[in-house]
């Protein structure tokens, strides 16, 4: 894993008023031999961490070991921090650039998740060069009202800051919250030491700057024309809500006007790499050459 987060970019990488870049903590799924000739950057969502898609990463390469897998740390998750704001979609792409300037594979392929769907249309808004393929895993690319499991984390994380005095407390603190006992497990990840405890190590003030940003941006665009050369794919987890029927439609008929838009629709819930894993490599790996 390369030491990300911890560095801008220089000057050269952003205009005056632009989000300053970040070097991004990385880590590189191969294949078991040779040297891959395409890349997909793994971008996973909020509070989360490249490392959550490690296992997705690992499957698609077995399965296609003309390919490696780059799995991304996001501006002020994992291993990438701190970065300078603002806090945007804008600068996590901005970032991706970055990263890759700094010399990191290049991607022919992004595949987001719910926040990470959103970051990756807008690389390819900004014209992210090589980009073939964009992923939007159970993600909108509608704006809207800012609400849902996020927002209602954002709360939990301020009422609930710590110390704790270890990860089953802290898992308990966000059962009284509400949250399934699967997401305090998988959020319990985002504690460190702190010299009296464990503390979270998100800032909830940072994290409300992306999670806003997310519902401000609207990123129809990218769905609806894409660049020449790129392509498409949504996938609609079936027991979720991110997006709407109405949304999954307006994807389809998308691509019946152009060709270069995919809905897929499967089965499970939004965490569909741990919902359904078998069911998302089948998708991909009809869509990702040999």
């Amino acid at each position: 894993m390369t030491p990300g987060g911890t560095r801008a970019a220089g000057p050269d990488g952003a205009g005056a008023g632009d989000p300053v870049p970040v070097e991004l903590a990385t880590e590189e799924v191969r294949p078991a031999e040779g040297a891959p000739g395409a890349w997909a950057h793994f971008l996973h969502g909020i509070f989360g961490a490249g490392r959550n898609w490690r296992s997705t990463a690992r499957r698609l390469v077995g399965a296609r070991p003309d390919w490696g897998g780059l799995l991304v740390d996001l501006r002020l998750h994992g291993d990438s921090r701190p970065a300078p704001p603002p806090h945007t979609l804008e600068a996590c792409a901005r970032d991706l650039e970055a990263t890759v300037a700094a010399g990191a594979p290049s991607p022919r392929a992004l595949l987001g998740h719910s926040f990470g769907g959103k970051v990756a249309l807008e690389a390819a808004r900004r014209g992210l060069e090589g980009l073939e393929q964009v992923w939007v895993l159970d993600s909108t690319p509608s704006a809207g009202e800012a609400r849902g499991s996020a927002v209602d984390m954002l709360g939990a994380l301020r009422r609930r800051p710590g110390p704790f005095a270890d990860r089953g407390e802290a898992r308990a603190s966000l059962e009284e919250e509400g949250f399934p006992p699967r997401v305090g497990r998988w959020m319990v990840t985002n504690l460190e030491e702190a010299g009296d405890g464990l503390r979270w190590r998100l800032d909830p003030d940072e994290m409300e700057s992306l999670v806003h940003d997310f519902f401000r941006r609207d990123l129809w665009e990218i769905v609806e024309a894409p660049p020449t050369g790129l392509r498409v794919h949504v996938v609609k987890a079936e027991g979720s809500d991110v997006l709407s029927e109405r949304e999954a439609r307006r994807v389809q008929e998308a691509g019946e006007r152009h060709g270069r838009t995919e809905l897929h629709r499967l089965e499970g819930g939004h965490w569909l790499n741990v919902s359904n894993p078998e069911g998302l490599l089948r998708i991909l790996k009809r869509r990702f050459p040999r």
